[in-house]
């Protein structure tokens, strides 16, 4: 048997509404909201009895989601949001826009910050890190060549 897709990412966050507007922001969609809890759940997870607040994001083409977690039983045991892009393990998210600076600039108003700077790949990417809410790594990445770049402020 083939691998079908993969279905989404998980996010475990603590302030999961400032979350949720945030990717709405950057422009997923909120595909539904729904708290999880119970034994099932636990055995799934290997967490025991566990409750916890769900909400699926999904991108504008409808291939991707987001899992946004926040826990509230058992409590969360690590922090890792401000492990620098070499740490092991999962990271982060990238994302593809139309308009790195356009996209910048709305997300700018929700606290976002770029890590280090927008850099050029080639003719091919304009590339850059951001933190976002909570302090979650997430990239962005502007195809060139096929819509308008801006450089330097100019089009």
């Amino acid at each position: 048997m083939a691998l079908k897709r993969m279905d989404n990412v998980g996010i475990v966050v603590e302030d999961l509404g400032g979350t949720i507007d945030f990717f709405r922001e950057l422009g997923l969609e909120l595909e539904g909201r729904t708290t999880v809890e119970g034994e099932w759940a636990g055995r799934v997870t290997g967490l025991g009895d566990q409750r916890v607040e769900i909400a699926m994001m999904r991108t504008p083409d409808g291939h991707s989601r987001l899992e946004l977690s926040r826990f509230l039983t058992p409590p969360v045991v690590a922090d890792h949001r401000n492990a620098p892009v070499n740490a092991l393990g999962y990271l982060r998210v990238m994302f593809a826009v139309d308009d790195i600076d356009e996209t910048l600039e709305r997300l700018r108003t929700r606290g976002a910050q770029v890590v280090g700077e927008v850099v050029q790949y080639k003719d091919a990417y304009r590339l850059c890190y951001i933190r976002g809410p909570e302090g979650l790594l997430i990239g962005l990445a502007q195809e060139l060549g096929s819509t308008k770049t801006k450089t330097n402020g100019e089009e």
